[in-house]
């Protein structure tokens, strides 16, 4: 998108004004986020404007992990026995409501996916997993190539050899 980069969240980042109408994802982002990404908890990754670094937008990444039975057979069927399975959790994405209808979250959705398929190659990871909070969520999500996970319908993941696919 012309005019926005998404980087490392730090504490140049203008996060007072952001409001994507979820105070939850709100709140986590002006009085949470930093302390996570300072902790090593989470990676959170934000969209910002050029020049004055407002956030339009944001996404978080951490290492999760999946067990065989969270999978859908023809999939595990493919994989190791272990007892877990590393992924790569999307653990909140969202977008500033003035921005929103114009593919800042589709921008952001692809970069977090990148990112992650970039560092799948160095410490593995076989899948990105979200946890949508609603419905308009995960069609969003399954838009993309998701899908949801047996015992959990508001858990979807996505294997990393779709995401590669996914970015060609």
């Amino acid at each position: 998108m012309t005019g926005i980069t998404v980087e490392p969240l730090g504490r140049q980042h203008d996060r007072a004004a952001f409001h994507c109408g979820v105070e939850a994802l709100d709140r986590y982002l002006k009085q949470q986020a930093r302390q996570d990404a300072d902790k090593r908890v989470a990676a959170p990754f934000v969209a910002v404007g050029q020049p004055d670094k407002r956030v339009l937008g944001y996404y978080t990444l951490s290492a999760s992990v999946l067990t065989l039975a969270d999978l859908p057979d023809d999939l595990a069927r493919k994989l190791p026995r272990y007892p877990q399975l590393p992924v790569t959790l999307l653990g909140r994405l969202a977008v500033d409501q003035s921005i929103k209808g114009q593919g800042l979250g589709e921008h952001l959705l692809l970069d977090a996916l990148r990112r992650s398929l970039t560092h799948a190659d160095q410490i593995a990871a076989m899948a990105v997993v979200v946890d949508a909070k609603d419905e308009a969520a995960a069609a969003f999500y399954r838009h993309y190539g998701f899908l949801t996970l047996q015992a959990q319908p508001s858990r979807l993941f996505v294997p990393m050899r779709l995401v590669a696919q996914l970015l060609g």
